[in-house]
């Protein structure tokens, strides 16, 4: 999330006011029957959720007057042949039928590199099963089923009969195996097995596809997140999760197993094979998404309806409804802000282009003008703004003071988090001392798991400087020369580097500063050390790094999901030599270089302590890998939350669930308010692909004439 700075005083009174105002998503009160005319959802407001089963498929199915025309000359087939025996039919309670015609504006950083990931987020088509209810549940995709045998080792899917690519040509499982055992089993593309495709054991699964619509995964070991695994992310080479299927009809002439004149090496040559194979960048790429690329270049991506999509309304109403999604690129914040207030901006998915809480009242003078309406969604981050200290630090002297619980817990208990609610969160969200996602099920399932959360939330949240300088005091970090300023224990002067990207949001900005005066306060002096994005990943990586500031927690819906700030298994976080020490295992790279110094290993990793925190969570963690039982695993992660609470915090938050900002034109219909969805919303991560889980082609216009 991005803010920009915030003034105090009648900025905050203000903000603060609008978001009390906005808090209840956009209209109506629960049970009031009343429909929510002013967000431009028309169910009626307090109806939430979703089916966990989608509906049953109607009886008969409509389609828009283009594609009725275009099927009636010839140019495409008829809808009864361009959709599945079987097709998925939305289970959202809040969608209403609508109506066919117009075009979405939306704005994007870029339409190119990491940062156009966020386009990928609006498509959920390539999912062979999908999350709903904000993470609680799971239902069909392009599988229609799946099911387990006894002990989870082996997993089968059947998918759809009479899925087809946007080309027309057959969807079968032959896309699945080409992906899997001509890509990810190539050496040559850097292209990895997922999680979901590794036993408890860390071993590959076997893929067979049986027939065109059926395949199994079998493990040499339990593997009972399979299923939840593959609902997460978005997938495709557009860098949101892995690929799962790339359409092998049109991607064999690009490999040279298949088209001998193909480079040879294929995999290296400047990003060709991704490019072609990349549905949001390549209008000739198939797709099983709701639009296809219609054109990609630098300034703009357009998506036009693609007239094979398997899913339907629950009144038998192809989708999607819209028939264009315009992506627009914006180099400067600022910019694209101004269009948005000018109404040259239909929807706006504000943690894409830093659109936060400080803009609301802006926004809400600039409503009449812009047309657009204003939603709050839940978040679900477990820590807003945070910071986290380098575990396996080059430095020896600091590696021992940063594996010290109560250095840490001091520098928590120095922060004042209240402040920093007012002052960047206008007084949303819960004061944390940093967890994953509130909405996690570890968290919702009982009394245990509701302590477990409180208790790791409120241990080191409170602003307390004096037990924080008696923290310090107590690991040797004192006032050796009178100067205010401690000294490590050796007497050098201790100067913590706040290391954050250079391209860090205004938010992270805001809270570092906090941290720098408060830490201040107590001694400890802090300065920011803002670093290339480009550079960054490989200093922090190496050992070089001490205060990571610029990221969040969101992870969910459960702790075992997505656990990498739950326990080290790669590099980018707290413990990054030993979390790529954990990513090594099963490789030969495991169990070389193990007599040279951690640091110069290529790539540098690090052994866990014997018996320490990090080899106790890394225990845990196997265990929940190989157990079958879901309530066995969930006792295993209030287990691991233990271990952070005894030897923590391996993170710190600031503040937990804050609101993300929706900005949608009034006319534009089945967007859910926060009323609507079953937790309020799931917002902040990307494992939870928002608003993709939320079927944005049902979205419609009141009047699709006046958006051509």
């Amino acid at each position: 999330m991005s803010r920009r700075t915030i003034l105090y005083g009648t900025a905050i009174a203000a903000g603060s006011v609008v978001l009390a105002a906005c808090s209840g998503g956009g209209g109506g009160t629960p049970g009031s029957g009343g429909a929510n005319r002013d967000s431009g959802t028309d169910a009626p407001a307090g109806v939430k959720g979703s089916a966990k089963e989608p509906p049953p498929v109607p009886s008969g199915f409509k389609e828009s007057p283009l594609l009725k025309a275009q099927a009636a000359s010839g140019a495409i087939p008829t809808l009864a042949e361009r959709l599945p025996e079987r097709p998925l039919v939305v289970p959202h309670t809040w969608v209403q039928e609508g109506k066919y015609g117009g075009k979405v504006r939306m704005l994007c950083e870029t339409t190119s590199g990491d940062r156009a990931a966020s386009i990928g987020e609006f498509f959920c088509g390539h999912k062979i099963i999908r999350f709903v209810n904000d993470g609680l549940d799971i239902i069909p995709g392009l599988a229609e089923s799946w099911e387990m045998n006894a002990d989870a080792s082996e997993w089968t899917f059947h998918f759809r009969e009479g899925l087809k690519w946007s080309d027309g040509k057959p969807w079968t499982t032959k896309d699945i195996m080409f992906w899997w055992e001509d890509i990810v089993l190539d050496e040559a593309h850097t292209e990895v097995p997922p999680d979901e495709t590794r036993s408890g054991r860390n071993t590959l699964a076997k893929f067979e596809a049986v027939d065109e619509v059926t395949l199994k995964m079998r493990f040499d070991a339990p593997a009972p997140l399979t299923a939840q695994r593959i609902a997460m992310w978005v997938n495709g080479p557009m860098q949101n999760g892995p690929w799962w299927m790339v359409p092998a009809h049109y991607a064999e002439q690009f490999h040279p197993r298949y088209n001998k004149s193909a480079p040879k090496n294929w995999a290296a040559a400047g990003g060709v094979f991704e490019t072609k194979v990349d549905f949001t960048r390549n209008p000739d790429c198939p797709t099983m998404t709701g639009w296809r690329c219609k054109s990609h270049d630098a300034r703009s991506v357009v998506f036009e309806r693609n007239p094979f999509y398997y899913v339907v309304t629950k009144e038998g109403s192809q989708l999607p409804f819209v028939d264009e999604l315009v992506f627009t690129a914006v180099l400067d914040a600022e910019v694209g802000k101004l269009q948005m207030q000018q109404g040259n901006v239909d929807y706006v998915q504000g943690q894409f282009l830093k659109v936060g809480l400080s803009d609301i009242s802006v926004f809400r003078r600039a409503e009449e003008r812009s047309g657009l309406a204003l939603l709050l969604w839940d978040g679900g981050s477990g820590t807003s703004s945070m910071w986290f200290l380098n575990y396996d630090h080059k430095d020896p002297e600091l590696r021992k003071l940063f594996r010290e619980p109560k250095f840490r817990q001091a520098l928590s208990f120095a922060f004042n988090r209240e402040e920093a609610q007012k002052s960047i969160y206008f007084e949303q969200g819960e004061l944390t001392s940093g967890t994953l996602s509130p909405k996690a099920k570890e968290y919702l399932v009982n009394d245990q798991g509701k302590q477990a959360y409180q208790e790791w939330r409120d241990a080191w949240v409170k602003y307390d400087p004096e037990t924080a300088k008696r923290l310090l005091n107590e690991v040797g970090v004192v006032d050796k020369d009178g100067d205010g300023i401690r000294e490590l224990p050796s007497g050098k002067k201790l100067k913590l580097s706040i290391d954050r990207s250079a391209n860090a949001d205004p938010e992270h900005i805001q809270k570092d500063n906090l941290l720098m005066r408060d830490w201040k306060a107590v001694g400890v002096d802090a300065t920011v050390n803002p670093i290339p994005p480009e550079g960054f990943n490989e200093l922090w990586d190496n050992g070089q790094l001490m205060v990571h500031s610029n990221w969040e927690v969101g992870d969910g819906p459960n702790h075992l999901l997505y656990p990498q700030w739950l326990v080290p298994i790669e590099q980018s976080r707290w413990a990054p030599l030993e979390g790529r020490m954990y990513s090594l295992r099963g490789t030969p790279a495991e169990n070389q270089e193990l007599d040279v110094d951690p640091f110069k290993r290529t790539p540098p990793r690090m052994e866990a302590e014997k018996g320490g925190p990090i080899e106790q969570l890394w225990n845990k963690y196997d265990q929940t890998k190989l157990e079958p039982d879901e309530m066995k695993r969930t006792q295993l992660v209030w287990d691991m939350i233990k271990i952070h609470v005894e030897h923590g915090p391996f993170f710190s938050g600031t503040v937990a669930n804050t609101p993300r900002v929706i900005l949608k034109k009034k006319d534009l219909r089945n967007v859910p308010t926060k009323q609507n969805l079953q937790l309020g919303g799931f917002a902040n991560p990307w494992i939870h692909p928002t608003p993709a889980v939320y079927d944005v082609e049902t979205y419609y216009w009141d009047n699709p004439d006046q958006h051509p």
